[in-house]
């Protein structure tokens, strides 16, 4: 898969974003895809450094970009979202990093541009789930979305000095015996465990449908108290804008 990288900030140089496109082709090249079999390249498109006005518009033409493209832009033009990815009418996926926000949540832009590279890649018409048991009743099945960072959103790593996304491994999805089975790249014991399938990491969340509920809709979780997972999660949910907030809203 090729994503079209437009820079639409006054602030940010190319030489940067720059460095951070080739930062995540090497943690696709090197860390993703040994362990996921498919992967992407990113490519700069467009211009910028100060001239958001020159970069593609956000409306697309078919045949504008590649496979997808992602816009990393200085202010939200979504409420509340500091990341997030969807397609376009024409069906072309598509992300939006937001640096203010970034800021505003203590995260490197950098990560954000990781995290929705890599979930543009592994579900990029936002669509996919997978069977795992509910957060709360390991018995009961539920419907998760197909998020490959979410449930790691506050973990990253160093790759060529770019700090990158943490991601989960495909044993993540599986609902066999996961004990001394590696479920996320970095393989962190958090409280003394292992991050299990389905689970979640502090400072992350998931998103599932229970469809033995009648009429019911997409459920964000994160654990009650996890403030900073809350916090992040609050702030994807807010004006009903994102890839779980679509769902959630019906979008």
């Amino acid at each position: 898969m090729l994503i079209s990288v437009v820079n639409r900030s006054r602030t940010l140089g190319e030489a940067e974003l720059a460095r951070a496109v080739r930062a995540i082709n090497a943690q696709f090249a090197h860390d993703f895809e040994p362990y996921w079999h498919f992967g992407a390249r990113l490519v700069l498109a467009g211009h910028g450094a100060g001239h958001p006005e020159h970069a593609p518009p956000l409306e697309r033409r078919p045949g504008a970009s590649h496979d997808g493209v992602i816009y990393v832009q200085d202010t939200a033009d979504v409420t509340g979202a500091e990341g997030f990815h969807d397609r376009h009418k024409d069906d072309v996926p598509f992300g939006q990093v937001f640096l203010d926000i970034c800021k505003s949540v203590g995260d490197d832009w950098t990560v954000a541009l990781s995290h929705e590279a890599i979930e543009l890649t592994g579900d990029p018409m936002n669509n996919l789930l997978a069977q795992g048991p509910h957060p709360l009743d390991k018995r009961h099945l539920v419907f998760h979305m197909f998020e490959l960072c979410d449930a790691v959103q506050s973990e990253s790593y160093e790759r060529e000095g770019v700090q990158v996304s943490n991601f989960v491994l495909p044993a993540y999805f599986t609902r066999g015996d996961w004990r001394g089975v590696r479920n996320d790249f970095l393989g962190r014991r958090r409280h003394g465990e292992e991050l299990p399938p389905f689970g979640v990491a502090p400072g992350g969340y998931l998103c599932f449908y229970d469809p033995a509920r009648a009429g019911d809709k997409w459920h964000p979780f994160t654990p009650d108290d996890d403030v900073i997972a809350r916090k992040r999660l609050d702030l994807k949910m807010r004006g009903g804008h994102g890839r779980i907030a679509r769902r959630v809203h019906g979008g």
